[in-house]
């Protein structure tokens, strides 16, 4: 079995791959982060690759202080001033790219990339299942404080993986594929077909 930096690296190159293979048409549809495109979404995964430190400080406080205005600014600049072929290839070039969020260390940078690839594939209605060895590095990354942190609801519910032996939370089941309860974890709303359970209306969208 390989490391958490191996499972990084496959994931950003399988990612990669599929993003070479969307249409324009894919590229500029909704993804299942509020206000971006896919192309925003992919613009935003290779941030940490582009941006040092100090320039990200230099941002921040552009923003006011605020991650979401900078992120959200970031993405939309920066997936204007890329092709679709040259996002793609960012992931593919840093695959190996030691950048990962300020906690979380190297489990919460494949969570970063698991969780956008799924933004993007769930959204276009594309059936890529994550590996497994990767999706269970990034299930165990869930946490009442990361749940909070991305506006997920968690309380009264327990998460329950029909593939995998799987659950998150005591309470009312919801109950769907791994990848999709990993989605719900950090604040994504889905599909209503994708989950089952008495509280799924609070997980999926209108």
């Amino acid at each position: 079995m390989g490391t958490t930096d191996d499972a990084i690296a496959a994931e950003r190159r399988d990612l990669a791959d599929l993003f070479d293979a969307l249409t324009p048409d894919q590229w500029a549809r909704p993804s299942l982060c509020a206000g971006w495109r896919v192309r925003e979404v992919v613009a935003h995964m290779s941030m940490g690759f582009r941006y040092s430190r100090p320039r990200v400080l230099r941002e921040l406080l552009a923003a006011r202080g605020s991650l979401n205005r900078m992120t959200d600014r970031l993405a939309h600049r920066d997936a204007a001033a890329h092709t679709d072929a040259e996002l793609a290839g960012l992931l593919r070039t840093h695959a190996r790219h030691p950048w990962g969020p300020p906690v979380g260390g190297r489990a919460a940078a494949l969570a970063h990339d698991v969780v956008h690839g799924l933004d993007v594939t769930v959204a276009l209605g594309l059936d890529r299942r994550v590996p497994e060895d990767r999706l269970r590095i990034v299930l165990g990354t869930i946490s009442p404080r990361g749940a909070r942190f991305f506006g997920a609801d968690l309380s009264g519910v327990r998460l329950v993986a029909d593939d995998l032996d799987w659950s998150y939370g005591s309470g009312s089941p919801v109950h769907g594929a791994a990848q999709d309860l990993l989605l719900v974890a950090f604040g994504r709303r889905l599909p209503a077909a994708r989950l089952e359970g008495p509280e799924v209306h609070r997980f999926v969208t209108a």
